[in-house]
């Protein structure tokens, strides 16, 4: 390009990606139990579009009972960790969790919980 007077154009294009997150089951309903019992059931997080890794917090809720307390009911457990592994071959790898509901007083619930990545996604 030195003293040369002809121009190079050089075109690029691409598409982004953002990543997210899927579910397998996609919602989930937890079985009634009697009081103190534990009721559980697994959950596949399958992440895509992750290009580096990144590490999955759970948000749950907290219930108010009639008298005015709140509980968490919920817990959430990771059988191989949290966090969000970019592969060698470009996917990432799924994580499974566990959700489990106990409870020492009668209640139904209906609610959401979220899985929130490094960056708020």
């Amino acid at each position: 390009l030195n003293d040369n007077p002809l121009h190079y154009k050089i075109t690029l294009s691409g598409t982004v990606k953002s990543p997210k997150i899927n579910f397998d089951p996609p919602f989930l309903m937890l079985m009634p139990v009697p009081l103190d019992v534990k009721t559980e059931t697994a959950v596949n997080i399958i992440p895509q579009d992750y290009l580096r890794q990144s590490q999955i917090q759970v948000e749950l809720p907290e219930l108010e009972l009639e008298d005015g307390g709140r509980i968490c009911p919920f817990s959430v457990e990771f059988s191989e960790g949290q966090d969000i592994v970019f592969s060698s071959d470009g996917t990432n790898k799924e994580l499974m969790c566990h959700i489990s509901f106990r409870s020492s007083r009668p209640m139904s619930f209906l609610g959401t919980v979220f899985f929130i990545d490094e960056e708020e996604n």
